[in-house]
């Protein structure tokens, strides 16, 4: 065999650039993540310890905790990455704006690197595709749904719709089917008007394949948590994610008109504060 096609030289592959990723002690989708990483680098993953607490804005405190999130930064400033990402939805926008880049300076003073979050990566994307409507999609309970609500809201974004799963286990168990039909409802023209994104929240509900099929369907850009955090992290590097046919990633990908109005469902009656829900999802049982 030619050891000159073996990447070059026969002492193993190029150098790899490192990606350092903290994640929740029950997050169970490794692998997407590395779905939208380039051959050039690798991801380094730690998890915060363990904690005996369901899926809930309790919860989402504890694992954000400086503290917590500077030891696992420094679990991996032996492989010295580059960029050091927070992947977790909940965890980086309980404390609101102001908490999520105090988790930032956080991390970064830990391990002497950059530090992003899911959060501030979601912020960082609709502003890159110019949206200022979105529609959420969660699997969590409705008091941290609204919580993910009130922090987009904080960035002067309108929540047009949403619809969520009250879910507070084994989120990484949720098909893509169900992920396709709770897209579909909260993307529903509504009296907020029409959305002009839609983010599929928590970075352990399984999105990859299912953006290039939503955004073909719904005519707008699709992000996820898992997206926006690798996109975002790799975009400290100078580098692009891997994900053909998703609007983020792929310039391709922005085009075609918003969402039709598709009233048919209805919308709850006005509240005083948050978005309002498609009626239809509450008839079907999407609590």
């Amino acid at each position: 065999m030619d050891v000159s096609l073996l990447g070059g030289l026969p002492g193993g592959p190029a150098p790899q650039r490192g990606v350092g990723v903290i994640a929740p002690f029950d997050f169970a989708l490794d692998r997407e993540l590395w779905r939208w990483v380039p051959d050039e680098v690798s991801l380094h993953l730690t998890r915060t310890p363990y904690v005996p607490v369901e899926v809930s804005l309790g919860l989402a405190r504890l694992i954000s905790e400086h503290e917590t999130l500077g030891d696992a930064v420094r679990t991996l400033v032996a492989v010295a990455p580059e960029v050091v990402a927070y992947a977790c939805t909940s965890g980086s926008f309980v404390a609101g704006i102001v908490g999520e880049r105090a988790m930032c300076e956080a991390m970064s003073r830990a391990g002497a690197v950059p530090a992003i979050t899911t959060s501030g990566a979601l912020l960082e994307a609709l502003a890159e595709l110019d949206v200022r409507r979105v529609a959420l999609v969660t699997p969590y309970t409705v008091s941290v749904t609204r919580a993910l609500e009130g922090y987009v809201a904080q960035a002067g974004v309108t929540v047009t719709g949403c619809a969520y799963m009250s879910l507070t286990r084994h989120i990484w168990t949720v098909t893509y089917r169900e992920v396709v039909d709770m897209a579909r409802r909260a993307a529903v023209r509504g009296r907020l008007g029409a959305a002009e994104a839609l983010f599929l929240s928590c970075t352990n509900l399984p999105t990859y394949d299912v953006i290039p099929q939503l955004e073909a369907e719904l005519r707008i850009p699709v992000i996820s948590a898992n997206q926006v955090t690798m996109w975002a992290a790799l975009r400290r590097l100078g580098t692009r994610a891997v994900g053909p046919y998703q609007a983020l990633i792929d310039a391709s990908a922005r085009s075609g008109p918003v969402l039709p109005d598709r009233t048919s469902g209805g919308v709850l009656p006005d509240q005083a504060s948050g978005p309002v829900l498609p009626e239809e999802t509450q008839q079907e049982g999407w609590t």
